[in-house]
């Protein structure tokens, strides 16, 4: 897919998906506004991907920063077409007996919270120029509990409804808004996961993780034509079809 001239801007932009996102459409030929909070990892993404790459350090949890993190991107490049909400945590992972509460917040704050600032500061942009995509990250953990993860289940969840309002409330005026379930990815937060020793999803072994560049490449499909079938739903990666569709067989 060609995406020259359209912009992009990626949440948790610094490692894993985001950061192979950030390279997969540049090479398509888009412009990447990197959003992240670790400001250094985002400054050496943007300066190995080039010119058509910005950093941009925001703390997702805070709409004024994202707020100022779109205005920036504006700034940069003119346009934003495409929002990729990415950023997300897991820790600290806990059974719910023994969860600390300002922790469990901070999970809502970024994983929800931060959906919902993306949007909201995107949709006028979007709006205003007759369109865009919004891409948000899901997870099976949306669809169903799983031990001690009750605050990435329940804000994964709630960030899956978000994409299914937006579609409803902005399909007619151009926007395009579907969620994407990558399976396990082979990323740092698989590596939380796993030494955290809690639940079956912590004792899989390494090689069933996906690499954190197939979620990236569905992500650049998923601003295709193609995709419309999935508006307003959620595209799974384990599904050998969706698979297929992308170019990961």
């Amino acid at each position: 897919m060609d995406m020259t001239g359209k912009t992009v801007m990626i949440t948790g932009a610094s490692r894993g998906i985001g950061a192979s996102a950030a390279r997969i459409f540049a090479d398509a030929g888009a412009n990447v506004a990197l959003v992240a909070r670790s400001a250094d990892a985002v400054a050496e993404l943007a300066g190995e991907i080039g010119p058509r790459a910005v950093a941009i350090p925001c703390d997702i949890s805070r709409y004024w920063e994202v707020n100022q993190a779109v205005r920036n991107c504006l700034t940069a490049f003119g346009t934003l077409d495409v929002l990729i909400n990415n950023a997300g945590v897991i820790e600290p992972i806990a059974r719910m007996d023994e969860a600390d509460p300002d922790g469990w917040g901070q999970v809502i704050d970024i994983n929800l919270k931060g959906v919902f600032h993306g949007m909201r500061a995107a949709l006028p942009v979007m709006k205003s120029a007759g369109g865009g995509t919004i891409l948000t990250i899901s997870s099976g953990a949306a669809h169903g509990p799983v031990e001690a993860w009750s605050h990435y289940c329940a804000s994964k969840a709630a960030a899956a409804m978000l994409t299914r309002c937006v579609d409803k409330e902005e399909r007619d005026a151009g926007i395009r808004a579907i969620g994407l379930s990558p399976g396990t990815v082979a990323t740092q937060m698989q590596r939380e996961i796993k030494s955290s020793g809690i639940n079956p999803v912590s004792q899989l072994d390494w090689e069933v993780h996906i690499p954190a560049d197939w979620p990236a490449r569905a992500l650049l499909w998923m601003c295709t034509p193609e995709a419309d079938a999935w508006l307003g739903d959620e595209i799974s990666l384990r599904d050998d079809d969706i698979r297929k569709k992308v170019g990961l067989t």
